[in-house]
């Protein structure tokens, strides 16, 4: 059964908009070789995260203040970005764009 043209044009709004959110995604799915979206890709996280809990520790065992807090900063970092429903825009604001 053929696609109408309201549905044609959903499915190119969709691709245009998944291009512009996670281009490197529909570049590997066009060569057949799909690669995990944006959303679940969090290798640089998961260092973070150790960087940070690292950086804690290291705090906690020289007594130091500061190094205490930067660990504490770069956990949270960390843990903000492992969120899977972090979306933003242009502007930085959460939630992305308004709904219609």
């Amino acid at each position: 059964m053929p696609m109408s043209s309201s549905d044609d044009d959903r499915l190119v709004a969709l691709e245009t908009r998944l291009l512009r959110d996670d281009p490197r995604f529909v570049r590997r799915f066009r060569a057949g070789r799909p690669a995990r979206p944006h959303e679940y890709r969090r290798t640089r996280a998961w260092w973070l995260l150790a960087v940070g809990l690292t950086t804690l520790g290291t705090g906690i065992a020289v007594a130091d203040g500061l190094v205490i807090a930067a660990g504490l900063v770069l956990a949270g970092i960390a843990v903000e970005r492992c969120d899977p429903q972090r979306t933003r825009t242009r502007t930085g604001r959460r939630g992305g764009r308004p709904p219609r």
